[in-house]
């Protein structure tokens, strides 16, 4: 993942002046952004403020990137320490739980940050190869709360019989993707067998 020929091409673009690389980057790495700022507990101006910062900094420093797969990283933790430069201007005091505070070292918190973003962005796009009745089938059926087995047959159509097989061959279909069967066989993988 973390030498993601896409992200190369989009940086080494972007470094270039191709506008739509910048807005590629931009529109694949906000949600890491949002996820770091929500774990420092930003309001949402807060976030908007963070997030311009960020962009800002990544626009003086793409063309010093050394190495544009480092890029996830470099955004993670450029925005934790937005975050924390943030909250120590503010000066505000907001109780912590000791157990949750525990002694992580900064980097290994951007790390964990970028892993689990850039899994979200593999199931993402391993989901949008899948037909659109799986698709519908496993939104409806992974919702929040989800949707009783009664509506899931009314809005597709088909009998509350067939939900539960049919939600196994989606999600068979789904582990079967070439872009989530890169993931399951990482080192760290979400294949039952991997982790053997």
């Amino acid at each position: 993942m973390r030498d993601d020929p896409t992200v190369v091409d989009l940086v080494t673009r972007a470094r270039g002046g191709d506008k739509s690389a910048w807005d590629e980057l931009v529109v694949r790495y906000a949600p890491l952004v949002y996820s770091v700022c929500r774990r420092c507990r930003l309001t949402q101006p807060d976030i908007d403020d963070v997030g311009q910062s960020v962009w800002l900094r990544l626009v003086e420093h793409l063309p010093g990137l050394r190495e544009p797969a480092a890029l996830p990283g470099w955004i993670a933790t450029t925005t934790q320490r937005e975050c924390f430069r943030l909250i120590r201007a503010s000066s505000r005091v907001e109780p912590v739980d000791p157990a949750e505070s525990a002694d992580v070292p900064e980097q290994a918190i951007a790390e964990e940050e970028v892993l689990r973003h850039e899994r979200r962005a593999i199931l993402r796009a391993a989901f949008a190869q899948l037909s659109r009745r799986c698709q519908a089938l496993l939104s409806l059926l992974t919702q929040d709360p989800p949707a009783p087995y009664g509506e899931i047959s009314r809005r597709l159509q088909v009998p509350i019989g067939s939900i539960g097989p049919n939600r196994a061959r989606c999600l068979n279909r789904l582990r079967q993707t070439p872009a989530l069967a890169l993931l399951a066989d990482g080192p760290d993988g979400m294949n039952e067998e991997t982790r053997r």
